[in-house]
């Protein structure tokens, strides 16, 4: 049957980066999982969120981690030069939780900080 990852996190960009972002997730759209994908329904101020919350098969795993590394690499819109950023937490059910952060063009992952294993109880 298979392992799930729970998978739960942000992104934070411009409203032109916005557009783009949802461009990169119809693209990848497979009428499941993609469903996890959200936006608040009024923008508030300057920043805009994106959100992921959804338990996938691990083997979907890589098909949520090519759009975060596509939106990772959405260039800055103005002249402040700001990338997108983004924290997930991924809880694997065998192999425990890590952390991907989109920072600096790229999908970086690392161990989670022990602060976030309560996730994993």
């Amino acid at each position: 049957m298979g392992s799930y990852v729970s998978v739960r996190g942000w992104l934070e960009c411009d409203g032109a980066q916005l557009a783009t972002v949802q461009k990169i997730i119809s693209a990848h759209a497979d009428d499941h999982y993609s469903n996890g994908w959200s936006t608040p329904r009024q923008h508030l101020n300057w920043t805009r969120y994106v959100f992921y919350g959804a338990d996938i098969r691990e083997s979907a795993l890589e098909w949520f981690a090519s759009q975060l590394r596509e939106i990772a690499r959405i260039p800055a819109s103005d002249e402040d030069g700001d990338l997108l950023l983004g924290l997930f937490l991924v809880s694997h059910e065998v192999n425990g939780i890590t952390e991907w952060h989109v920072r600096g063009g790229r999908l970086i992952t690392s161990a989670a900080d022990v602060r976030h294993r309560y996730l994993d109880e």
